[in-house]
């Protein structure tokens, strides 16, 4: 039994004679026939009634229900073959905001090195928008971010989701209070990731939400630094809930619909990961980080 006899019968089925069959993989229909008794043959059972049209056995029907699957698993066999063959040495071209970059890639890494030892990863930190235009360019393989603002060339598959937190100084009057809203820091300057960050557009749809003199939004692309820029002064920074802190800032409870935003896996469409190949191993294993996290 080889491929060419199981996408024969899968043809067959398909086109409904042999002779369409033939016709549609561009056979001699006595290439068919011949085929169709090399198959009966090697399975010891007949497949089809003799005739013009297609009539199947009672084991030729129980066969038809099973070729999907034969051919599926025939074409996982050959993926793996050439995995076991080609992906013990070879790189790995990865991307990741900042806050995937602390934590969970460092962890998916050292996990992935256990099986692959000979596999380089390359790691790109960055914004959602300067990754996606990397994999347009193919100097990445996937990346760890949000969804671009311009989705269609990608797949995107949401993993997990982050919310926006508020920091302050550890000496800032906000901190006296009990109940603070929104509202009540637009009295402060602002300070937030760039335009190309995940949440600036959502922040500044919040901001519009609001018939107030605006305060001044001051921004900074490394959302890790606002922390940083806060310290010591009345400013109120808006971050990630992953971003971590420095001693002198706090993070302030508020009582307030914070935005949420899904962070997943990032692949140009139609161009992800194959099965068996150590792309697809790496991902299983950040989900598993990510579930045991």
């Amino acid at each position: 039994m080889d491929l060419k006899e199981l996408i024969t019968f899968q043809t067959i089925l398909k086109e409904g004679t042999f002779s369409r069959a033939a016709e549609k993989l561009n056979y001699a229909q006595s290439t068919i026939s011949n085929q169709m008794q090399r198959l009966e043959k090697e399975i010891g059972v007949q497949l089809f009634n003799r005739g013009w049209d297609v009539e199947l056995t009672s084991a030729g029907e129980r066969f038809a229900l099973e070729i999907d699957k034969l051919i599926q698993h025939w074409n996982d066999v050959t993926n793996l073959t050439k995995a076991l063959q080609q992906d013990e040495i070879g790189n790995l071209h990865i991307g990741g905001i900042e806050s995937a970059m602390q934590t969970l890639l460092p962890h998916t890494m050292r996990l992935f090195h256990e099986q692959k030892p000979r596999i380089s990863c390359q790691f790109t930190m960055g914004n959602t928008d300067a990754l996606s235009q990397a994999i347009i360019k193919k100097e990445l393989d996937l990346a760890i971010c949000g969804e671009p603002s311009d989705s269609l060339p990608f797949f995107f598959k949401p993993l997990y989701q982050e919310k926006m937190a508020i920091v302050v100084d550890r000496s800032h009057p906000l901190l006296e209070r009990n109940h603070v809203t929104f509202r009540e820091l637009l009295h402060y300057p602002l300070i937030s990731g760039g335009p190309t960050c995940l949440y600036y557009s959502q922040i500044t749809k919040l901001l519009s939400h609001y018939e107030v003199t605006l305060p001044h939004l001051h921004t900074i692309n490394q959302i890790s630094a606002i922390p940083h820029f806060a310290k010591g002064t009345l400013a109120v920074g808006l971050v990630l809930d992953s971003t971590p802190l420095i001693p002198e800032v706090v993070r302030m409870d508020m009582a307030w619909d914070e935005p949420v935003i899904p962070i997943g896996i990032l692949q140009l469409r139609g161009q992800h990961a194959a099965p068996f190949s150590y792309k697809q191993l790496f991902l299983q294993l950040l989900k598993k980080v990510i579930t045991s996290s």
